[in-house]
């Protein structure tokens, strides 16, 4: 075989090596993250088990709903301020709080509230509401020996800045609708489960949006259409895939710049392009398309999960005996919350164990 010949193939097989060797180490990789995730679910689920006298226990105690309100103020004059709702569940070793009179290795809920206000006042800085989650929450495992992990979960409410004559206000808020939602699990040795969330995100379309052949039986009154209004309130959820204290982005309101894209690309999935739009055959594939275009924008977004009602908008067509008095011609609707259809669905990459 000529020399060129024998380069030739040379060079082929050491391409398919290459190739081979890219893919292996690939799949070590993912191995090796899904083996660190799963037993870091398995860690976290295990917090709060143990046996006792011949019985699985499980128990964690807390404190809800606590109000907190925080106002920054800089040099300049501007104000900026928060208003969140934080609820706390400890994981610790207080097991004769149960089973006799011995209170000692209780946090006590009330010392937790308290905590909330304090921290609250520590924070020189503007921050994310999952940074402040996370704070609280490496507090409690750091700060009390017998607490092994702590979950933190807070409700953002949505005061949004006014603008008066096309300029911001200095020190003026409206409230807005949905809410900047956060839960940070941690453990003592610093592993960490982060997830962000939306609620009430109401969104709707008055066309590009259909249904049509579902399933038909002697119970099935709806007709196919293709063409109607599609209304939702999205609840939304997605999971980083940081898993500890020290991966995290150090970069100041980093997870609140990342609400406001999940948020963009959620909604610019529903309606499409602004000047055609994007046709809807399901809630279902319209569901679908929002959670993978956040999981293809956002590679340390681990799992999303979307839960979106349908919120049914229905023709409007009234007659008496003298004939039509409302003819539906797409343009009357009775909007109804009540039934309405549910529709949730998750999606994580294939290395995701959350």
């Amino acid at each position: 075989m000529p020399l060129s010949a024998l380069e030739t193939r040379a060079g082929i097989n050491r391409a398919k090596l290459e190739t081979v060797k890219s893919h292996l180490t690939h799949s070590f990789t993912l191995l090796k993250r899904e083996r660190k995730e799963l037993n870091n679910v398995r860690a976290f689920q295990n917090m709060a088990q143990e046996v006792v006298e011949g019985f699985k226990f499980e128990q964690r105690h807390g404190k809800e709903r606590v109000r907190v309100a925080r106002v920054w103020k800089t040099p300049q004059g501007r104000h900026f301020v928060v208003e969140w709702r934080v609820g706390i569940s400890l994981f610790s070793d207080c097991v004769n709080s149960y089973l006799r009179d011995d209170n000692s290795d209780i946090v006590a809920t009330d010392t937790m509230k308290n905590t909330v206000y304090a921290k609250a006042k520590e924070c020189s800085d503007i921050l994310s509401v999952e940074d402040f989650a996370i704070l609280l929450a490496k507090h409690f495992v750091s700060f009390y020996q017998k607490v092994t992990g702590a979950i933190v979960n807070i409700v953002e409410k949505p005061w949004e800045r006014v603008i008066v004559d096309g300029q911001p206000h200095e020190h003026g808020f409206k409230l807005g609708s949905e809410k900047h939602t956060a839960e940070a699990i941690v453990q003592k040795s610093g592993s960490l489960q982060l997830t962000s969330g939306i609620e009430g995100l109401s969104v709707l379309k008055t066309t590009q949006s259909g249904f049509v052949n579902f399933i038909r039986d002697k119970y099935t009154a709806l007709p196919d259409t293709r063409d109607r209004i599609l209304a939702t309130e999205v609840t939304a959820l997605w999971r980083y895939s940081y898993d500890s204290l020290y991966t995290l982005p150090q970069k100041p309101l980093y997870f609140t710049d990342k609400y406001l894209e999940v948020k963009t690309v959620l909604a610019d999935t529903f309606f499409g392009p602004p000047n055609r739009g994007v046709y809807s055959p399901s809630v279902q594939n319209t569901l679908y398309l929002m959670a993978k275009a956040t999981l293809n924008r956002f590679p340390d977004i681990a799992y999303v999960h979307l839960k979106m009602p349908n919120l049914h908008f229905l023709p409007v067509n009234i007659s008496n005996k003298d004939g039509p008095i409302v003819k539906f011609e797409d343009d009357v609707y009775l909007p109804t919350d009540e039934p309405h259809g549910s529709i949730q669905a998750s999606l994580s990459r294939l290395w995701s164990k959350l």
